[in-house]
Protein backbone atom coordinates (compact mmCIF):
# COMPACT_ATOMS: atom_id res chain seq x y z
CA UNK A 1 0.00 0.00 0.00
CA UNK A 2 1.23 3.16 -1.21
CA UNK A 3 -0.88 5.87 0.37
CA UNK A 4 -3.95 6.22 2.17
CA UNK A 5 -6.83 8.98 2.17
CA UNK A 6 -6.21 11.30 5.59
CA UNK A 7 -9.84 11.01 6.67
CA UNK A 8 -9.43 6.93 6.66
CA UNK A 9 -6.22 7.20 8.16
CA UNK A 10 -7.11 9.68 10.96
CA UNK A 11 -10.44 7.10 11.44
CA UNK A 12 -8.16 4.33 11.53
CA UNK A 13 -5.73 5.82 14.05
CA UNK A 14 -8.34 6.58 16.08
CA UNK A 15 -8.15 10.46 15.93
CA UNK A 16 -11.59 10.66 15.26
CA UNK A 17 -14.89 8.27 16.09
CA UNK A 18 -16.31 8.42 12.77
CA UNK A 19 -14.87 8.59 9.50
CA UNK A 20 -17.04 11.22 8.82
CA UNK A 21 -15.60 13.66 11.51
CA UNK A 22 -12.42 12.94 10.13
CA UNK A 23 -13.31 14.29 6.84
CA UNK A 24 -15.24 17.51 8.40
CA UNK A 25 -12.09 18.11 10.40
CA UNK A 26 -10.42 18.77 7.19
CA UNK A 27 -12.77 20.50 5.90
CA UNK A 28 -12.80 22.83 8.61
CA UNK A 29 -8.65 23.57 7.73
CA UNK A 30 -8.13 21.61 11.56
CA UNK A 31 -5.36 19.23 10.00
CA UNK A 32 -2.49 20.18 8.12
CA UNK A 33 0.17 17.91 6.38
CA UNK A 34 3.16 20.34 6.23
CA UNK A 35 2.38 23.55 5.96
CA UNK A 36 -1.04 23.37 3.96
CA UNK A 37 -4.08 22.42 5.03
CA UNK A 38 -5.48 18.92 4.59
CA UNK A 39 -8.65 17.76 2.18
CA UNK A 40 -10.24 14.29 3.53
CA UNK A 41 -9.19 12.71 -0.19
CA UNK A 42 -5.28 13.83 0.27
CA UNK A 43 -3.36 10.79 0.36
CA UNK A 44 -0.85 10.53 3.70
CA UNK A 45 1.97 8.19 3.18
CA UNK A 46 4.69 6.78 6.05
CA UNK A 47 6.94 9.84 7.04
CA UNK A 48 4.58 12.51 6.00
CA UNK A 49 4.33 15.13 9.42
CA UNK A 50 0.64 16.28 10.50
CA UNK A 51 -0.74 18.52 12.83
CA UNK A 52 -4.62 17.61 13.94
CA UNK A 53 -7.00 19.46 15.87
CA UNK A 54 -9.24 17.53 18.02
CA UNK A 55 -11.46 18.02 21.02
CA UNK A 56 -9.04 16.38 22.78
CA UNK A 57 -5.67 18.89 22.18
CA UNK A 58 -3.47 19.81 19.27
CA UNK A 59 -1.30 16.58 18.15
CA UNK A 60 1.43 16.38 16.10
CA UNK A 61 2.23 13.51 14.75
CA UNK A 62 4.86 11.67 11.81
CA UNK A 63 3.23 8.88 10.10
CA UNK A 64 4.75 5.66 10.66
CA UNK A 65 2.05 2.86 9.18
CA UNK A 66 -0.53 2.98 7.15
CA UNK A 67 -4.05 1.47 7.90
CA UNK A 68 -7.89 1.68 6.27
CA UNK A 69 -9.39 -0.83 8.78
CA UNK A 70 -10.03 0.71 12.60
CA UNK A 71 -8.21 -2.01 15.08
CA UNK A 72 -7.52 -2.07 18.61
CA UNK A 73 -6.16 1.43 20.52
CA UNK A 74 -2.34 -0.91 20.46
CA UNK A 75 -2.92 -1.09 16.81
CA UNK A 76 -3.65 2.24 16.33
CA UNK A 77 -0.86 3.92 18.10
CA UNK A 78 1.28 1.95 15.73
CA UNK A 79 0.80 3.73 13.22
CA UNK A 80 2.01 7.60 14.56
CA UNK A 81 4.70 8.86 16.47
CA UNK A 82 3.84 11.62 18.49
CA UNK A 83 6.20 14.97 19.13
CA UNK A 84 7.49 15.38 23.14
CA UNK A 85 6.55 19.23 22.20
CA UNK A 86 3.44 18.02 21.37
CA UNK A 87 2.74 15.51 23.58
CA UNK A 88 4.30 18.44 26.72
CA UNK A 89 1.87 21.29 25.21
CA UNK A 90 -0.97 18.39 25.71
CA UNK A 91 0.00 17.55 29.41
CA UNK A 92 0.24 21.05 30.46
CA UNK A 93 -3.39 22.15 28.61
CA UNK A 94 -5.04 19.37 30.60
CA UNK A 95 -3.14 20.60 33.94
CA UNK A 96 -4.65 24.09 33.51
CA UNK A 97 -7.76 23.17 32.66
CA UNK A 98 -7.86 21.02 35.80
CA UNK A 99 -6.22 23.49 38.11
CA UNK A 100 -9.03 26.41 36.88
CA UNK A 101 -11.94 23.77 37.19
CA UNK A 102 -10.81 23.97 40.86
CA UNK A 103 -10.55 27.28 41.34
CA UNK A 104 -13.54 28.48 40.09
CA UNK A 105 -16.92 28.52 42.39
CA UNK A 106 -19.03 25.67 42.06
CA UNK A 107 -22.34 25.95 40.09
CA UNK A 108 -25.50 27.05 41.69
CA UNK A 109 -26.48 24.08 43.48
CA UNK A 110 -29.93 24.31 45.77
CA UNK A 111 -29.12 22.73 49.78
CA UNK A 112 -31.51 19.99 50.29
CA UNK A 113 -35.01 19.21 49.13
CA UNK A 114 -36.68 22.08 47.06
CA UNK A 115 -39.81 23.50 49.38
CA UNK A 116 -42.97 23.40 48.47
CA UNK A 117 -42.68 26.78 46.80
CA UNK A 118 -40.01 25.35 44.60
CA UNK A 119 -41.98 22.13 43.78
CA UNK A 120 -44.98 24.32 42.56
CA UNK A 121 -42.56 26.20 39.93
CA UNK A 122 -41.13 23.11 38.99
CA UNK A 123 -44.54 21.87 38.55
CA UNK A 124 -45.75 24.72 36.85
CA UNK A 125 -42.41 24.63 34.09
CA UNK A 126 -42.37 21.24 33.74
CA UNK A 127 -46.45 21.69 33.10
CA UNK A 128 -47.19 18.54 35.67
CA UNK A 129 -50.07 19.26 38.26
CA UNK A 130 -49.71 20.50 41.34
CA UNK A 131 -51.34 17.77 43.12
CA UNK A 132 -49.38 14.61 41.59
CA UNK A 133 -52.42 12.96 40.53
CA UNK A 134 -51.72 13.60 36.62
CA UNK A 135 -54.87 15.75 35.65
Amino acid sequence: MDGTRIDKWLWAARFFKTRELAAKTCDQGKVEWGEARAKPAREVRVGDRLRIETPGGVFEVEVLGLSQKRGSAAIAHELYRESEASAEARRKAAEETKLRRLMEPAPFAPAGRPSKRDRRLIHTFSGKSFSGRGR
